[in-house]
């Protein structure tokens, strides 16, 4: 389907080209309910990208919200068999604050999810499917990715205590190398940790690349198979003619209690924040009882919704005044034969300079006659 963008917004045309995407890899439609029992969503606030939550109570007695995140009702209706791989997509409606709006927003988000049986094959194709899901909306996209084992791995090494580790992380997610040292400092890590430390940090490289720079820094078997799974996906990645998309950056920090080894999001040229989020999250499904694996991720279409389009565009082609008093036959051969030549048209009585232009067209008993060309409102 060809899908112009003077017709369709372009988180709709993402839409299309995502579901096409996924479709072409085996990954199937999956439909959930527009609401859940809110205490699914109290129980794991820390999970959703907003906190805020739309709440209503049924004829039950019972409070319900409007979804604002998909994972977690997949996660709870799916019904999980010990051997099967389920690979879905889904366009899905949520309700929650949007970073474009100070109230709460119906936002189409579409994602993909991978569950039960994950192998590397699995994960690596996830992956690829992240990064072309950049693709889908613009060639100049990156996918940063990192290991939240590589890193646990580290901060294991030393004696600390949950809430030093948090402090660490968090720093490594801000890229704050002082306060790193102050925390170093304070809880007597030795240079050689803070030294890896410090290359952490500072790191944004090529996958491959970065893995030949770490391989020197393991200091136990949990940053081993780390560094062993990276250097899969990298290897994946060449296969797959991606090695060029996908950098390393350990400030990709998520939610420890959720999510376990990689974790990753995607940035597009235009957009000071990340578009798409995700990694593996067996620790959530641990959390809900299901005793599987599953890695996803989700493209937050409210942030590209003006992506790339161009205020100044214009509302119509010709915008084309009539008199009333003129044969239908005469309007409507009139129009047609306007819209023929490729044309978008709006026809009035009168001039209607709400709209935004090329051509303002009057028909006549004579035929159509050019009052106006307008370059008003064209890109510069």
């Amino acid at each position: 389907m060809n899908l112009s963008s003077s017709v369709f917004r372009n988180d709709e045309i993402a839409v299309y080209n995502l579901r096409e995407l996924y479709q072409s890899y085996g990954y199937n439609l999956y439909k959930i309910n527009r609401f859940e029992e809110y205490d699914l969503y109290a129980r794991n606030k820390n999970f959703l990208v907003s906190e805020n939550i739309l709440t209503f109570t049924d004829t039950n007695g019972r409070l319900m919200a409007l979804k604002p995140d998909v994972t977690l009702s997949l996660i709870k209706n799916i019904a999980l068999g010990a051997d099967q791989t389920y690979k879905v997509f889904y366009n899905e409606n949520v309700y929650r604050t949007s970073s474009a709006s100070n109230g709460f927003k119906e936002i189409v988000q579409t994602g993909l999810e991978c569950i039960g049986k994950v192998d590397m094959m699995s994960e690596c194709e996830v992956l690829m499917l992240a990064i072309k899901s950049l693709e889908c909306i613009s060639n100049e996209s990156i996918l940063d990715i990192s290991h939240m084992g590589f890193i646990e791995g580290l901060l294991d090494s030393e004696k600390l205590s949950a809430n030093e580790k948090e402090k660490f992380l968090f720093a490594i997610e801000s890229k704050n190398l002082s306060e790193i040292k102050r925390l170093c400092n304070i809880n007597g890590i030795p240079d050689n940790l803070l030294n890896i430390l410090e290359v952490i940090v500072n790191m944004y490289l090529p996958l491959d690349k970065s893995i030949e720079i770490l391989s020197e820094m393991a200091l136990n078997s949990k940053m081993l198979d780390a560094l062993r799974e990276l250097s899969d996906i990298a290897d994946a990645m060449k296969i797959y003619g991606l090695q060029d998309k996908i950098l390393l950056d350990f400030s990709v920090v998520n939610n420890r209690n959720y999510y376990n080894g990689i974790t990753f999001k995607g940035f597009i040229k235009g957009i000071p924040e990340s578009i798409l989020s995700g990694g593996r999250y067996d620790k959530l499904l641990e959390k809900m009882g299901k005793q599987s694996r599953a890695i996803g991720f989700a493209v937050y279409l409210d942030k590209i919704e003006r992506y790339g389009n161009n205020e100044s565009s214009f509302d119509v082609d010709a915008l084309i005044i009539y008199d009333p008093a003129l044969s239908y036959k005469k309007i409507i051969n009139a129009v047609e034969e306007i819209r023929g030549q490729g044309k978008s048209v709006k026809l009035a009585v009168v001039i209607d300079n709400s709209v935004k232009y090329k051509e303002l067209l009057k028909i006549t008993e004579r035929g159509v006659e050019l009052l106006e060309r307008n370059d008003k409102y064209s890109a510069s």
